[in-house]
Formats: C-alpha cells, structure tokens, sequence
C-alpha cells in the first residue's frame, strides 16, 4: 500500500483538469463557428468575446493550481513536522524504559 493511497481523490482532480485544459487549446477543442468549406461565419465583436472568455478561464484555471498546490505543501509540512514529533516523543518514552531497566528511577 502506497503512503498516498489515500489521496486517490488528486488522480480525478488532475484528470479533470486536464480533460478541461484540453478544450481550451485550440486544436482539441471542436470548432462550431466555421462551416465545413471552412468559411468563418462569426463576427469580430464574438471572437474578442470568446478570447476574452477563454483568458478568463485560464487565468482561473492558473489561480486555482497555484492554490491547489500551496494547500498541499502546507499539508505536506504539516504532515514532515507531526511525524518529527512522533519521533521525538518515541525518542523519550525509549530513554525512560532504559532508565526503569537499569534501576536509576523508580
């Protein structure tokens, strides 16, 4: 069993994402404004709009993994600092069962 098994969850989160950054590159996302003789037929007043739209969401798909990844590098600290304590309370509770063995505490 891996130490991350239980972050299964961040496989779906990525895939998501993914699959939704994928429609915004333009040679993976389909095309409905042009015909198939290749004519556009859209004005220019909705192709600044969906440019517009488009930024708008990379730059919240840009917001949202870089507070994605703070979150889980704060929870990765907080994981690093409880297992430092864990193993320094282990440290202690060994020197003291080596103190009762050795008859220097009651």
């Amino acid at each position: 069993m891996s130490k991350f098994s239980g972050w299964s969850w961040l496989r779906y989160l990525n895939f998501f994402f993914l699959s939704v950054s994928l429609q915004l590159i333009p040679g993976f996302a389909s095309d409905p404004s042009s015909s198939k003789d290749g004519v556009k037929t859209e004005g220019h007043a909705s192709s600044s709009k969906n440019t517009g739209v488009t930024v708008l969401f990379v730059f919240v798909g840009l917001v949202a993994a870089v507070v994605l990844g703070v979150f889980l590098f704060k929870m990765w600290q907080k994981k690093k600092r409880a297992e430092q304590h864990a193993r320094l309370l282990r440290l202690f509770e060994e020197d003291d069962e080596l103190e009762l063995e050795l008859g220097l505490r009651d």
